[in-house]
């Protein structure tokens, strides 16, 4: 009896592991890692899983030790693997990485990171010319020299080992190339940000040879759509209610949707349910206008994924 085909799952190792394996769970899958290897347990027999760096899977992806995997963009530009992007409805050619799509989520927050340069708050360096032949520390050395070359700018790039915002503290550099989503910890080192290198995100990627087949296709393309569905509901939840029907209208005029809200008659024909999905964010301001307009068992409820 041969094997069951399963594809080969990339998850990063590092600072996005815990918020990837709970998007996972969001999506219906179960991610158990072990203690002492790298290949997690997952609740679906056609996807073996292993933990990687992140840096590492745009290479594992092109040689075919992963079939799909999550990486940031940044890694996936700094490697300099050939890619093609089928977010842009490239083909992919003989390209060995295929960019399926953006998964825009961090540790911290749903939103994309900047890799910026960044010198000490109380240096003469205003604009990234000011730093030609200064010093430069970052663990982007692939991506920044093409910055400062795109710029015309000569500078002298060293590759960091860790603890890169306290080069410039220590006197090891003039400005560094550092990622961040808040600024906070650049801020709390007496840095400045004098320009934006890159935005990055997480992206979805897989294997040419992966999505020619039409097995591994459909598994990544069924990943996609719910990795996808259950980001999109992280910042949507359901109301429902019960309204006077005198009132529909005023009160159909409140609610934002993604569709038209579902109204449902009652058995008192005075009052209708109604049910829609809405922003989180604005469900503080409109319960209130909603019972002042009369409705009333109103009810929110989050939600797993929106597809």
């Amino acid at each position: 009896m041969s094997a069951p085909r399963q594809i080969k799952l990339g998850i990063p190792k590092g600072s996005l592991e815990e918020a990837t394996i709970s998007l996972f769970e969001r999506a219906g899958w179960k991610i158990r890692k072990h203690v002492r290897n790298y290949f997690p347990d997952i609740n679906d027999p056609d996807i073996t899983a292993r933990l990687c760096r992140v840096q590492e899977i745009p290479g594992y992806i092109r040689d075919g030790v992963l079939d799909v995997a999550l990486t940031g963009k940044d890694w996936l530009l700094e490697t300099g693997v050939d890619f093609a992007d089928d977010r842009e409805g490239d083909s992919g050619g003989e390209s060995p990485v295929r960019m399926i799509s953006d998964l825009v989520y961090s540790k911290v927050s749903n939103r994309p990171a900047r890799w910026v340069l960044a010198v000490a708050g109380d240096s003469p360096y205003r604009k990234p010319e000011d730093l030609a032949g200064r010093r430069i520390s970052t663990e982007l050395k692939g991506v920044t020299p093409r910055y400062f070359e795109e710029l015309g700018i000569p500078v002298q790039i060293s590759y960091s080992w860790g603890a890169t915002e306290a080069k410039v503290v220590e006197g090891l550099a003039d400005a560094i190339v550092e990622v961040t989503e808040t600024e906070t910890t650049i801020r709390a080192h007496g840095l400045r940000v004098i320009d934006e290198v890159l935005v990055t995100n997480t992206v979805l990627i897989a294997g040419r040879d992966a999505m020619r087949d039409p097995f591994r296709r459909a598994k990544i393309e069924q990943i996609d759509l719910l990795l996808q569905g259950a980001l999109r509901a992280e910042s949507l939840v359901c109301l429902k209610m019960n309204a006077p029907a005198a009132r529909l209208d005023e009160i159909l005029n409140l609610l934002p949707a993604l569709n038209s809200p579902t109204v449902a008659s009652l058995r008192d024909p005075a009052w209708l349910s109604l049910e829609t999905v809405v922003d989180s964010g604005l469900v503080r301001d409109l319960i209130p206008r909603l019972r002042k307009i009369g409705a009333e068992g109103i009810l929110e409820y989050s939600l797993n994924k929106v597809i």
